[in-house]
């Protein structure tokens, strides 16, 4: 048995623990995290234990994921070790497929590649709730772990997943529009897995990045404008449908159109949204992360609903798991799909982008968006990240929704709505002002000296001014 000492505090925030590799992240912590969850499942579980495990291409996830998986195993535990680089939604998808306990993904998922992490996976193949992890969380440093092999088998998890995704699109559709997509996997775990599920039907794809490494070809591993230069360019050397990337563990997805121009993720989520409502016709309610554009309110009637619910997908999970949802989204690009598993997978929204652009009679993405802005006008929202170092920061917002403004910038409150943190304070606040897709949403971070203020309105100078308008609001109000 090894003995541990506890130097610092292990956190798990909105989504997993993240960590500086060797510093804060090494064999020692993730050997105690893994003991954690292993104390975990034994004390709540009464029948045999099994869990998967996977891992990205960073710095020391396979050893991570190895010595992870030997804890576990110490504790006769069964294991189900992925035998490579698997993205988080294989991984969520392995647990659910096979009725294990649990999962656990080696991954700091779009962060720099000097973090590494770990996020648990519930049975229902999605991420564990609130709650659950700080039931691991007061484990930690509680009792001293070994390392064992024998109960851990490699396995691979792709095989059944690429089974499962592959009936939810109409690939006769693709391949008869022509869609060629470029796929930029950043060097993550998405490998080139969505060119091999297109290569099944014949349909022409390329990808680039699709070696798995350390450092991400020395960029930061999420889809956002400004990581993805290299595909912006390569768009414009062919004759390509749409570019699309994934991030570091391929549960997020970004789009670029054919000409090398960002499509944003708002935009993106509406047009999403839309397809799997109005063309593959699915039931059910649509939840959304509250810093999601509420266009996606148009698709409300009397049998469905649209949630607003606090940023981070395990929200979205909850309503997934206890009520009948179509779709589920966030600002960051992250979408689940009913039918599949209630967690975020950018190699399924790839694909379900390619379908869409098809399925309303287009092959190129920019003539496809140029006819849904005829139908949805024009997405006006911005989003600014502002440091704050004066103390008492997780105050601010606690006493502003005590006095909240009857009015910002000259628009009245028409209701407000308050987003509660992992410890219950209250970390967020968004006010819904009048006239239609009108807002302002302030969050307090929890692990940095940051607000973040996001905004959407009927222009970008109405954007401007309302965020101009949330900085002042939180500098002025006192605690």
């Amino acid at each position: 048995m090894r003995t541990i000492k506890n130097p610092f505090e292990i956190h798990f925030g909105t989504d997993g623990w993240r960590g500086l590799i060797d510093d804060e992240i090494n064999q020692e912590t993730i050997s105690v995290v893994a003991r954690a969850f292993a104390d975990y499942l034994v004390e709540r579980e009464e029948n045999e234990i099994s869990v998967a495990i996977a891992y990205d291409g960073r710095k020391n996830s396979q050893l991570f994921a190895e010595l992870f998986a030997q804890v576990l195993s110490a504790q006769k535990i069964n294991v189900y070790l992925s035998d490579k680089v698997t993205p988080a939604p294989v991984l969520s998808y392995f647990v659910k497929h096979n009725s294990l306990t649990g999962g656990v993904m080696i991954t700091a998922s779009h962060n720099p590649p000097k973090y590494n992490g770990v996020k648990f996976k519930a049975a229902y193949g999605g991420p564990f709730l609130t709650e659950e992890t700080l039931k691991v969380e007061k484990l930690l440093y509680m009792k001293s772990y070994n390392y064992d092999k024998s109960r851990v088998e490699k396995v691979d998890m792709l095989r059944p997943y690429i089974e499962h995704i592959t009936p939810f699109i109409n690939f006769d559709v693709i391949r008869q529009s022509r869609i060629y997509p470029l796929i930029d996997s950043m060097s993550g775990a998405g490998r080139d897995i969505i060119k091999k599920i297109l290569d099944l039907y014949q349909i022409q794809a390329e990808v680039i990045f699709d070696i798995p490494e350390e450092n991400f070809h020395n960029r930061l591993p999420e889809p956002i404008e400004k990581n993805l230069i290299p595909l912006s360019q390569k768009l414009n050397t062919g004759s390509y449908s749409i570019g699309l990337a994934t991030d570091g563990d391929a549960d997020r997805i970004g789009v670029m159109l054919e000409n090398g121009k960002w499509l944003s993720a708002q935009e993106t989520i509406l047009y999403l949204v839309d397809h799997i409502i109005k063309k593959k016709k699915y039931s059910g309610h649509i939840v959304k992360t509250c810093s999601v554009t509420d266009k996606i309110n148009f698709f409300q009637n009397d049998e469905r609903k649209v949630y607003d619910v606090q940023v981070g997908f395990k929200y979205i999970c909850e309503k997934m798991i206890s009520e009948d949802v179509a779709i589920g989204c966030e600002e960051s690009g992250g979408n689940g799909f009913k039918y599949h598993i209630p967690e975020r997978d950018g190699i399924l929204s790839g694909l379900l982008l390619c379908e869409m652009i098809g399925e309303n009679g287009f092959q190129r993405i920019s003539d496809f968006v140029n006819y849904k802005r005829t139908e949805f006008g024009l997405i006006y929202y911005d989003r600014i990240d502002d440091e704050y170092l004066h103390p008492h920061r997780t105050k601010k917002l606690p006493a502003l929704s005590l006095n909240p403004p009857e009015k910002i910038a000259n628009f009245k409150t028409k209701k407000i709505s308050t987003f509660f943190g992992s410890h219950g304070e209250i970390n967020g606040i968004k006010f819904y002002l009048e006239g239609e897709n009108r807002w302002l949403l302030i969050r307090a971070s929890e692990t940095e000296p940051v607000f973040r203020y996001y905004a959407e309105a009927n222009s970008y100078e109405e954007v401007s001014i309302l965020l101009k308008s949330g900085i002042e609001l939180i500098n002025t109000t006192k605690i």
